[in-house]
């Protein structure tokens, strides 16, 4: 179904891929692994017959038999595409049932615009219930704005069924997915390999490529470093992120951030009822939950960025604003918000170095050398060269952008840092060395940290746990206690790492359907 042959990338005089050569037969599942920015986006976009800008592909790909390159991209609805940020691949000002609706229209042909009307309506009902989403008049009437990113993710998933895609190319697809229906994506994915369906994962997620991959390559600054079987290539998951932080009954600390009571609408439908968080100075607290849980709408709420319908916040004592346009400059610079997408938060004309030092200056009033000098240190600090935070944008990976929004982030001397799934765009490496950093600042500069997360490694730098599920606190205690001391079933799913197919349990799958 698949076969690449010499494939070389190179962009601005940098090679992005080198004689890459691989071959997946109809219902292979391949699995591309390696760093952020060892090309695994650009060989996905390969396969599409597409390119980033400046990027000039050399070799041949080749999908049922047909070269695909720029000139000659692959059919419609032969190859479907899931990108690591699922923002990019949705239309944004219109709303999720009429996409699916003309999607399904355009790729199931019916005589009779009744039976039309009928298939169309069951076809888009049963892809939402297929991948997780609810296949009601509230979900088909939302824009993707107004999902969570774990529901962004589910509904490009739909878009390429619905299109009845024979290749798929999953970027990332468990990015931003709680630990329940990462079961469901990895499920999904070798339900389509069953049926023919030929898939290529891109990810940093060893236990999903480990439970699904037949095969795996490994790709290192843009040369494929091993390949072969991936139980053999990819081996087990190991733990090299800091220590859990030890909790022997430590003295209460002082409250740096209260909010209480807080209760949240999208469109009339209330999403958060009534929900207390305390964050003590330079604690960190874990927010957990399944997708669409309610975490990204209240940590919006902390930093002003979702207005509340009731109740209040308040740091240090002194009461937030609600609204982020009516707190000072010292406030805005006091709670910092590192988004789960990144590419949303950078402006796509400015060089990201630009961007990454604005916020300093206009909010702490600092010399531009100065923030200038910082930016430098803090972006060695995350393993970001300083050649490549000159370019625009899209010359970064997801990855290389995210560590790129934390260090714009830090640069302002927060006193709260809310990061939103910072390290699901993160391999491995990468990933521990955010949270040892995290962990360094908080203990120097008392930094109070609330931190999104699907991810148990993260979980465990956290003192505390607080677990959302349709907007209610279901659980909270210390992160030292869990997953053995959890009191909710939910909970322990959340907190499991491992993805064991078929992975179906009465009590599982209706956890699963929100």
């Amino acid at each position: 179904m698949i076969r690449v042959d010499g494939l070389g990338a190179v962009a601005d005089g940098h090679r992005l891929l080198r004689d890459v050569s691989f071959a997946v037969p109809a219902g292979g599942v391949l699995a591309v692994v390696g760093p952020s920015g060892s090309g695994k986006s650009t060989l996905g976009r390969a396969l599409l017959g597409e390119v980033g800008p400046g990027v000039r592909l050399t070799g041949r790909v080749e999908i049922d038999g047909r070269v695909v390159g720029p000139g000659t991209p692959a059919p419609g609805g032969l190859v479907g595409y899931v990108p690591q940020q699922p923002s990019a691949a949705l239309t944004p000002v219109r709303r999720v049932g009429p996409v699916l609706h003309e999607i399904a229209r355009r790729h199931r042909p019916v005589p009779g615009r009744r039976a039309r009307r009928v298939a169309v309506r069951e076809a888009v009902r049963a892809v939402l219930t297929r991948v997780g989403l609810p296949a009601d008049t509230d979900t088909l009437r939302r824009y993707p704005h107004q999902l969570s990113g774990g529901q962004q993710q589910r509904l490009v998933i739909a878009h390429a069924l619905l299109a009845g895609a024979r290749v798929l190319v999953a970027d990332e697809p468990t990015t931003g997915q709680d630990g329940l229906h990462r079961r469901d994506v990895a499920a999904e994915l070798r339900r389509l390999a069953a049926t023919g369906v030929t898939v290529v994962l891109l990810s940093h997620d060893l236990h999903l490529v480990r439970a699904i991959a037949d095969t795996a390559i490994v790709l290192d600054r843009g040369v494929v470093a091993a390949a072969g079987p991936a139980h053999t290539v990819v081996g087990e998951p190991t733990r090299s992120a800091p220590a859990a932080r030890p909790d022997a009954g430590s003295p209460p600390v002082e409250a740096l951030l209260r909010a209480e009571a807080l209760t949240a609408a999208h469109r009339g439908t209330t999403v958060l009822h009534g929900v207390d968080v305390t964050l003590g100075d330079a604690q960190c607290l874990a927010l957990i939950g399944r997708s669409g849980s309610g975490k990204t709408t209240l940590a919006r709420c902390l930093a002003g960025l979702h207005r509340p319908d009731t109740g209040t916040v308040t740091l240090d004592g002194r009461r937030l604003h609600a609204s982020l346009d009516r707190r000072d400059p010292a406030d805005l610079a006091a709670v910092q918000y590192v988004f789960q997408d990144p590419r949303a938060s950078f402006h796509p004309y400015a060089p990201v170095l630009a961007q990454v030092t604005r916020p300093a200056v206009r909010l702490r009033r600092q010399g531009p050398a100065d923030v200038l000098a910082a930016a430098r240190a803090l972006l060695d600090q995350v393993g970001l060269d300083r050649d490549l935070v000159t370019r625009r944008p899209e010359r970064l990976s997801g990855g290389e952008l995210q560590r790129a929004a934390l260090v714009r982030a830090l640069l302002t001397r927060p006193r709260l840092l809310v990061c939103d799934e910072i390290t699901s765009g993160l391999d491995g490496v990468n990933r521990d060395r955010i949270l040892t950093l995290l962990d360094e600042l908080r203990q120097a500069h008392r930094l109070a940290l609330l931190v999104i997360t699907h991810d148990p490694e993260v979980v465990r730098l956290a003192d505390r746990v607080v677990v959302l599920d349709h907007g209610r606190v279901v659980e909270h205690g210390r992160a030292a206690d869990l997953p053995a001391g959890a009191r909710s079933p939910l909970t322990r799913a959340l907190l499991d790492p491992a993805i064991a197919l078929p992975a179906t349990t009465p009590d599982t799958e209706e956890m699963s359907r929100t």
